[in-house]
């Protein structure tokens, strides 16, 4: 029985899917991660860090998708490990440019190792052209999102 309102199976609404396979590769790679004492959004700090030294908390923010709150307390956290270092004051401004240590890199290098475990059992039974369709099929869905309509 269908409630009124609905327009088509849940199993069949690509939004759902998309969310239950970001949910599953979350739980995936928290499970990886845990290991390693490392949680995603620290991971993806780390990851952010390591192609782009000195970034700003809100960049770091908006690349690992948490508030530039979260992303404070992820990076106060990953300081107190000895994984990051941050001036104790802005040279201009207010921006804190991070830097990962070379405990951070070992650690970051280790967290994608494992990463990249979890990307490569979730798309194991794809062949190499829909890995490449997939992702540009997932491109092309953000960016329809994302640009401006007409």
């Amino acid at each position: 029985m269908s409630q009124v309102g609905t327009v088509n199976d849940l199993d069949q609404a690509l939004g759902y899917l998309l969310k239950q396979a970001a949910t599953t590769l979350r739980g995936a790679m928290d499970a990886a991660l845990r290991p390693l004492d490392l949680t995603v959004p620290q991971y993806a700090c780390l990851e952010l860090l390591g192609r782009r030294p000195g970034l700003s908390n809100a960049a770091l923010a908006r690349g690992a998708f948490v508030t530039r709150q979260s992303m404070n307390l992820v990076l106060r956290g990953l300081q107190d490990r000895g994984l990051v270092t941050r001036p104790a004051q802005a040279a201009s401004g207010r921006e804190l440019p991070t830097q990962l240590t070379p405990a951070g890199l070992d650690k970051l290098h280790a967290a994608s190792v494992a990463v990249q475990a979890v990307e490569r059992r979730m798309v194991t039974t794809l062949t190499v052209d829909a890995r490449r369709q997939l992702r540009d099929h997932l491109t092309a869905c953000v960016a329809a999102l994302t640009d401006e309509p007409d």
